[in-house]
């Protein structure tokens, strides 16, 4: 079933119940008061004959003319009329007189309604006489002395209140049956409006499926409503999606790439030793040591790729306090190594503990260094530094190196992005240290940056959040600066 006829059903089906408890409330009402009306209407008659019958009492004995048979003046026929009827009988349950519209039948009153109107309570009763219903009313007659020497007996014909309460039925259907039609026709096309703007992104998003278009997007209405909404989540969804969907092309031809060329030189060496190419010793070393350079570039490769599909699939990293600027002097020491013709410094060193996975943030500044060397002319310099700006403590490795022009910053954290393709790979970069170090940062709730001029060199910065104090408590106190250390070495 679908939602538009649900919505359709719940919407009849509430008005539904609201309409019939609407009409039983009003046909109850309606009844009730017709009903109150003619028990009024006959009490108020029965009054009236007693008025009479108390006028009449001054010029003679009420008993007296009840026993002749007489009736009592004004005539019975004064207070009928066609739809009500007046009967007087005796104490002794003879009739003594009755209105002419009774015509030769009688109102049979129960005996029993004579003694509880004896008693002073209002008696009322419905009968029917001729197939007509007929709501009865009984009042005793009275002497001065308060003896009971007869009865008032007043009939009221219902066929009025019966014809009422039926038409009035029968248009209550009449006006639920309708209500409901139109309630049923008006919330299917209210439900169809509501639903359009959903069924065009369903069918968007189902021709986007065949075709394969992840380009195409859902047009969102002006209204700023859930549909709206909806409609630019679902956008959002596609372009992240088509997004994945690029980097992961770009991922596989990149992958492809890198692997071809050391498979190649490798399969090329490979093929000259099998021909005996090469007899010289000489000949035969370079060759292994080129296989040697395209297999351990290959492994890097692959390292590479799987410490990225660790931060990609949410492996969480170790949290432990690190004292950060022993780790950069580390760093430092270790990379001291490396840069011949390069001069590797300190700058600003605050002390500053941070909460993370040393390993893999020792590798980040590792990764910074390097590039920053491979990338620094001979005669030129490298420097690290270390300051705190609250709440954040940030590590920047600056190089007079050649630089990184202005639209390739953009893209410098794409995995395989390389600025200059041919001298990164001779260097033996792998083009994913830079991603690397991007997806270790973010998953310590930092950030990098980059700043840099061609000619004047590159800054990189990497921005951590400081430890909260009660981390910084439990951490071991320091028995000297690390740089004092660092010289002492």
């Amino acid at each position: 079933m679908s939602i538009r006829t649900r919505l359709t059903l719940w919407y009849v089906g509430l008005l539904a119940v609201l309409l019939i408890v609407f009409a039983i409330a009003l046909y109850a009402t309606v009844s009730v008061t017709s009903y109150q009306e003619v028990d009024r209407s006959l009490e108020q008659r029965a009054r009236d004959i007693q008025s009479s019958f108390v006028a009449i009492s001054q010029k003679d004995d009420i008993a007296s003319i009840l026993k002749r048979g007489g009736f009592l003046a004004p005539d019975a026929d004064v207070f009928a009329n066609s739809e009500i009827y007046v009967q007087l009988r005796r104490s002794d349950g003879v009739v003594a007189s009755r209105s002419q519209n009774l015509g030769n039948k009688f109102l049979e009153v129960p005996p029993n309604q004579h003694l509880r109107a004896q008693m002073g309570e209002p008696v009322f009763s419905d009968f029917t006489v001729d197939a007509t219903r007929l709501r009865a009313y009984v009042a005793p007659i009275k002497t001065e002395s308060g003896q009971v020497v007869g009865y008032i007996e007043l009939a009221q014909s219902l066929r009025l209140v019966d014809n009422t309460l039926r038409d009035l039925a029968t248009l209550l259907i009449i006006i639920i049956a309708s209500g409901l039609a139109v309630a049923a026709i008006g919330g299917w096309i209210i439900a169809g409006n509501v639903l359009a703007p959903i069924d065009r992104v369903t069918m968007t998003a189902q021709k986007i499926t065949r075709a394969r278009d992840l380009g195409r997007r859902i047009e969102v209405p002006e209204t700023a409503d859930e549909v709206g909404r909806l409609a630019m989540t679902f956008n959002e969804m596609l372009a992240r999606i088509e997004e994945l969907f690029r980097a992961q092309q770009r991922f596989v031809a990149d992958v492809s790439h890198e692997l071809r060329s050391p498979l190649t030189a490798v399969r090329g060496n490979l093929d000259l030793l099998k021909r005996g190419a090469a007899e010289d010793p000489a000949e035969l070393a370079q060759m292994i040591e080129a296989m040697d350079s395209e297999t351990a570039r290959m492994s890097r490769l692959v390292s590479d790729l799987l410490l990225l599909e660790r931060q990609d699939s949410g492996v969480p990293i170790a949290k432990q306090p690190i004292e950060l600027d022993t780790l950069m002097l580390e760093v430092y020491r270790q990379a001291h190594i490396t840069a011949k013709g390069i001069t590797l410094t300190l700058g600003a060193e605050d002390q500053a503990i941070i909460v993370g996975d040393r390993d893999r943030l020792k590798q980040v500044l590792l990764n910074l260094v390097d590039n920053a060397i491979k990338y620094t002319p001979q005669g030129g310099k490298v420097t690290l530094s270390l300051t705190k700006e609250d709440p954040w403590v940030k590590v920047a490795v600056q190089d007079t190196g050649i630089g990184i022009a202005q639209e390739n910053l953009p893209n410098l954290f794409e995995r395989f992005y390389r600025v200059d393709k041919a001298r990164s790979r001779d260097a033996g970069g792998t083009g994913l240290g830079l991603a690397i170090a991007k997806s270790v940062v973010d998953a310590h709730n930092g950030k990098i940056t980059v700043e840099s001029q061609l000619g004047k060199g590159s800054t990189f910065t990497v921005w951590l959040p400081l430890a909260e104090s009660k981390t910084v408590s439990t951490t071991p106190s320091r028995t000297q600066s690390p740089r004092l250390a660092l010289n002492k070495t």
